[in-house]
């Protein structure tokens, strides 16, 4: 496994069980996570208090379906539920986009679909 595939695993393995301190080591200081249309977050800090939001009750299930590698990217499918405050139940699908610089995230690009939307596509 290459060293920015590993780098993905264990910032996978560290968000599943609520490591903030390894998921901020697999960072780099200026960071950029976006989540397009919702929110852009530049650097450890900003990442880090997206993580910690507190509409949310423990630590989410993460499921990875696919981890795919070209160059300085890896892309993540997967599935991911969570506890909400609110008594709601997150379930949804998703794919990340990492792109990597020196074994580290550099930047992160969140695409998320609930599988509770009521789309019809007719």
């Amino acid at each position: 496994m290459s060293v920015n595939k590993e780098t993905i695993e264990e910032y996978m393995n560290a968000f599943k069980v609520s490591d903030h301190e390894t998921v901020l080591a697999c960072l780099t200081d200026d960071i950029v996570w976006e989540m397009p249309g919702i929110y852009q977050h530049v650097g450890k800090e900003a990442f880090d208090k997206e993580i910690e939001n507190e509409n949310f009750i423990g630590s989410p299930t993460i499921q990875i379906i696919k981890l795919i590698e070209e160059n300085n990217i890896v892309i993540a499918e997967g599935a991911v539920q969570g506890m909400m405050k609110n008594g709601n139940i997150l379930d949804a699908v998703f794919c990340d986009v990492f792109e990597m610089e020196k074994g580290k995230i550099k930047k992160l690009t969140s695409y998320l679909m609930s599988k509770n939307a009521s789309l019809k596509f007719e």
